[in-house]
């Protein structure tokens, strides 16, 4: 049966087609998720792997995010002003309930969680409270009471949102960046990779893959480098990347090498692999936690200082104090970065607390002193990664540097008293290099792009198992993966002996201060097991036999747990089939069952070989006799009673099971949550541009007042105007001024727009005849000078065509007296031919006609009178209409409106210029029709033809047989420039003359 498909379902497909070939143009983008700074890499075609900067021209963005209060109480369905990056931070200090920084540390995790309450007291303005729905962390904002608190993946939504924006004024108005790869920590767990793509979901964003920090460092550093190939007797490169940044340390060893494998064809290639054996990490060990004990030290001396203490000022108070934390935090950052090139440094407040002064001083000693703690965290940090991948130190090729805090003196002084100076390695971006690598790895992704290959794999990092209760209502737990198992593996099957529909509940082992905890991830349900395992008994499977089997892997994209199948099967007896079609090709060939290939026995031989005979001599028996006599031979065959009965043969019979997999842990956020999350986002930047556009207006008309105020002190607009409106422009000015800092400065932007028309309305008219009066002679001269020559074209053609005519009239005069002499000389022609005849009169042909060639007079006009006609016309009326508006405008004054105007003196321009070239492509037309309509002549007669070129009506050509000279119009649908008519009219005057000049012989064939 032929399926048919209905118009939607086409119209579908074709949308889908378009659709996924305008997806695979778009440019793609990596994004490297910092606590403290976020980078973005674009990929486009033309523009590889460039760093998107932010409006300020900088090459990271801080990861932060402000609301900034709105003098009255904002409207109902209006929003406050957004700030990001630095300017976000500016505001800290005045706003710092509305100053959202450092948000990764927060993703997917619950208000009860210790990194919560830490965050919370150290910024202690913001109000933390758990989500209704999800219980993880919202932020109620001061700025929009009158909404919802803000999940922290709607904040961390807007810091993704604003990098798009970035991003997409780098590709160009004609690109759109959808699709982006995301670096995370190797400790984010499930719940906290489920946040950052929800968190892009909210914006629209594709999140191709997330990848880890370290691999994406990794695969940046091999992109520019081979390694040994290991199937050739090469040894792989074991190297660590130490990356500790403003959060978090990490430490991840990776194994490089090189692999030959199949390409198209015969070939081979070779392949760069980079994977991921180990990693350690201290989740708090960061520059924000060296931050803190700076703000600590700082808080301990202040309330010892004499002011402080006379105020009673405790240190708890100070902790409490939303703006006086913000001014320390930020200072205390900028001492860091400071004393890892100083040994000493110092800042000072004013009015930090209780408006109480403060001055601060230390020295790079002191600074180790108060991190010797931390730096013993780094050794840790470091061991756990070797741990994991069954190293030793001295293994190790290389320890890469990356991350800012990594700069620190006394972390590098722990990592050489670790592995030693030799092993630390600069060799990569520290800042700059993982994002490279995000960027590489979306551009592999993407379809549009073609990139060295390189094959990662990501671990794990967590071990995974899965929980269910077995047949006999018992507890089950089994480890599927290790923290050691690449994402992407091959499936692993697993067999349970369960006949009726259960659940599996798969989880991620974490560590925590309590010990490992067992984090549910997806919940796997069967839904026709039962069924299933019936079938197979009526099949006749006993329940022993019956294994209920499960493909699972870990996703590539983000690990997590994906069923590939399930499948329900036994081995049952089932009765073999006999007479198919491949029973009858295997007898064909000599493969048949063993009873057909039994030996022959001495009496058969000869059977054999008599029946093989017979049949050889009967093959031209017809098709239908013998099919009949076929098929008796099978219905005889199988209405014996003596046939034997068909045997039975053991066969895996297999039924697949339906199953819902289902993601388990914080609840996901129900469909109408989501589409009001993503409303929500989309009403806040609607409202951000309305905003903008409303300031834009704002200093358009305030930039327009002051512009006016020059004007009316210009020499040209005082005498193009009047003193009646240079008064009321100097009113209507100084009024819009003064209601500009009155009332102005919040009004909505469609009354600034009024504002702004009603200005323009009284400048224009002024402004326009300035322009008119400027450009006004330059204009007048190029029209008379096309007047001038419109009409010494027209009074060249008219002698051409009467001097043309004079030489016609002398040839038909004496034309009568040369065909009188003709008819006396004319001789009867020879009853006798030979094949030379034509040769002979050859010769004087080509007298005659060179003769008539010299007297042949001048070249035929191109043009007659009529085509001449409308050219002529409009010439009169251009000359009559410019002389009438040139008195008109000679009579007006200099502040009177003009009459002769700038687009009437162009417009008047292109119409005689239009006629020249219409006039001109007249003549290429005809030209152009009598060419095709000249046919070839035959071969006996082209020595004939060719010597009659001394015709009067003979036309002119442009060509020759290389076709250089022959120029064609009208192939891309536009009409020939000025250019080729002036080539092309040289070129058929150069041929007339080339004609006219006598020929002694003609070329040989």
């Amino acid at each position: 049966m032929v399926q048919t498909f209905s118009p939607r379902s086409i119209l579908l497909c074709v949308v889908f087609l378009f659709s996924t070939n305008v997806l695979a143009i778009s440019a793609v983008l990596g994004i490297d998720l910092g606590t403290e700074y976020i980078k973005a890499t674009l990929v486009k075609p033309g523009i590889p792997l460039e760093i998107v900067l932010t409006k300020d021209s900088r090459r990271k963005e801080t990861s932060a995010v402000a609301f900034k209060p709105s003098h009255n109480a904002p409207k109902s369905g209006s929003y406050p002003e957004r700030a990001y990056g630095s300017d976000a931070i500016a505001l800290a200090a005045r706003f710092p309930g509305d100053v959202y920084p450092n948000l990764k540390t927060l993703l997917g995790l619950t208000t009860d969680d210790s990194i919560v309450k830490e965050y919370s007291a150290r910024h202690p303005d913001l109000q933390i409270e758990p989500h209704k729905i999800r219980g993880t962390v919202a932020f109620k904002s001061k700025a929009t009471v009158n909404e919802e608190a803000w999940m922290v993946e709607e904040l961390l939504a807007m810091e993704l949102q604003s990098i798009q924006r970035n991003a997409e004024a780098l590709a160009g108005s004609d690109s759109s960046v959808r699709s982006v790869v995301i670096t995370v920590p190797p400790f984010y767990t499930i719940e906290e990779k489920r946040a950052v793509e929800l968190a892009a979901e909210l914006v629209g964003l594709k999140v191709l893959s997330l990848v880890s920090d370290g691999l994406a460092v990794g695969l940046n550093y091999a992109t520019s480098r081979t390694f040994p190939v290991v199937n050739e007797g090469g040894k792989p490169e074991y190297h660590m990347v130490f990356d500790m940044g403003a959060g978090s340390a990490k430490a991840t060893v990776m194994k490089f090498q090189g692999r030959t494998v199949k390409d198209i064809g015969k070939f081979n290639k070779t392949v760069q692999e980079v994977q991921v054996v180990g990693s350690g990490w201290d989740r708090t060990l960061g520059g924000d936690a060296l931050n803190y004990l700076i703000v600590d030290d700082m808080i301990s001396k202040f309330v010892e200082t004499p002011a402080a203490k006379k105020a009673s000022v405790a240190a708890e108070s100070v902790r409490s104090h939303g703006r006086a934390m913000a001014k320390l935090l930020k200072d205390a950052e900028k001492l860091r970065h400071i004393l890892s090139a100083n040994v000493e440094t110092g800042t000072s407040f004013e009015g930090l607390y209780d408006d109480i002064d403060f001055r601060y001083k230390i020295t790079r000693a002191d600074f180790e002193k108060l991190a010797e703690a931390h730096a013993e965290r780094v050794a840790a940090t470091v061991q756990k990664a070797l741990d994991v991948a069954e190293l030793d130190i001295k293994q190790l090729d290389s320890i890469i540097l990356h991350g800012g805090s990594s700069r620190t003196p006394f972390v590098q002084k722990q990592l050489e008293k670790i592995a030693g100076s030799d092993k630390l390695r600069g060799n990569v971006n520290s800042d700059e290099a993982a994002v490279f690598g995000a960027a590489f790895r979306a551009a592999e992704l993407s379809p549009s792009f073609r990139v060295k290959e390189i094959r990662i794999s990501d671990s794990s990092f967590y071990p995974v198992g899965m929980k269910w209760t077995n047949p006999q209502d018992k507890p089950q737990k089994q480890r599927l993966w290790t923290e050691r198992s690449f994402l992407g593996a091959a499936p692993k099957e697993v067999t349970f002996t369960n006949h009726e529909d259960f659940s599996v509940r798969f989880y991620q082992q974490v560590s925590s201060t309590e010990g490992t905890v067992d984090k549910d991830t997806k919940i796997f349900t069967t839904k026709n097991l039962t069924a299933s395992v019936a079938s197979l008994i009526e099949k006749g499977c006993s329940h022993p036999d019956i294994h209920f089997k499960v493909k699972a892997q870990l996703s590539v994209e983000d690990g997590e747990v994906e069923v590939d199948k399930a499948t329900v099967e036994c081995e049952a007896e089932v009765q073999e089939k006999e007479g198919s079609v491949m029973d009858g090709v295997k007898n064909l060939f000599g493969f048949g069952k063993n009873k057909d290939q039994q030996p022959l026995k001495d009496g058969e031989e000869a059977s054999e070989s008599s029946s093989t005979t017979e049949s050889t001599e009967t093959a031209t028996t017809s098709f239908v006799e013998s099919n009949t006599a076929s098929t008796t031979s099978t219905s005889a065959s199988t209405e014996s009673p003596e046939s034997s009965p068909v045997p039975k043969k053991k066969q895996l019979v297999v039924i697949p099971v339906d199953y819902t997999l289902e993601k388990t842990g914080i609840p996901t956020l129900p469909k109408a949550d989501l589409t009001k999350a993503k409303e929500r986002i989309k009403a806040f930047e609607a409202s951000d541009k309305s905003r903008r556009l409303r300031e834009e207006a704002l200093n358009q008309l305030e930039g327009f007042t002051y512009k006016v105020r020059d004007l009316l002190e210009t020499e040209s607009f005082i005498a193009a105007s009047t003193p009646e409106e240079r008064a009321t422009l100097e009113k209507k000015a100084s009024e819009v001024s003064d209601w500009l800092y009155d009332d102005g400065a919040d009004a909505p932007r469609e009354e600034l727009k009024a504002k702004l028309k009603g200005l323009k309305d009284l400048v224009s008219p002024i402004e326009k005849r300035i322009e008119e009066s400027q450009k006004r002679p330059e204009l007048v001269k190029n029209l008379r000078d096309t007047l001038d020559q419109t009409s010494t074209f027209i009074d060249t053609i008219k002698g051409k065509i009467a001097e043309a005519d004079a030489h016609m009239s002398s040839l038909s005069s004496s034309a009568s007296s040369t065909s009188e002499t003709s008819e006396t000389v004319t001789s009867a022609p020879s009853q006798e031919t030979d094949d030379f005849e034509g040769l002979e009169d050859e010769e004087t042909t080509s007298t005659t006609t060179t003769a008539a060639i010299q007297d042949r007079g001048p070249v035929p006009p191109l043009y007659t009178p009529d085509d001449l006609k409308e050219i002529t016309d409009l010439l009169v009326s251009v000359i009559a209409w410019l002389d009438e508006k040139l008195a008109e405008q000679e009579k007006l004054p200099e502040t009177a409106d003009p009459v002769l105007l700038a687009k009437d003196l162009i417009e008047q321009t292109k119409k005689l210029e239009k006629a020249g070239v219409e006039l001109a492509m007249k003549s290429v037309r005809n030209f152009e029709k009598n060419k095709k309509n000249t046919k070839k002549p035959s071969k006996t007669k082209t020595k004939k033809s060719s010597t009659k070129t001394g015709s009067d009506d003979s036309k002119p050509t442009v060509g020759s047989k290389d076709g250089e000279n022959y120029i064609k119009f009208g192939e891309d649908g536009k009409g020939p420039s000025a250019e080729e008519i002036e080539e092309l009219i040289k070129r058929m005057s150069k041929e007339q003359q080339n004609k006219d000049e006598p020929r002694t012989k003609h070329d040989e064939l």
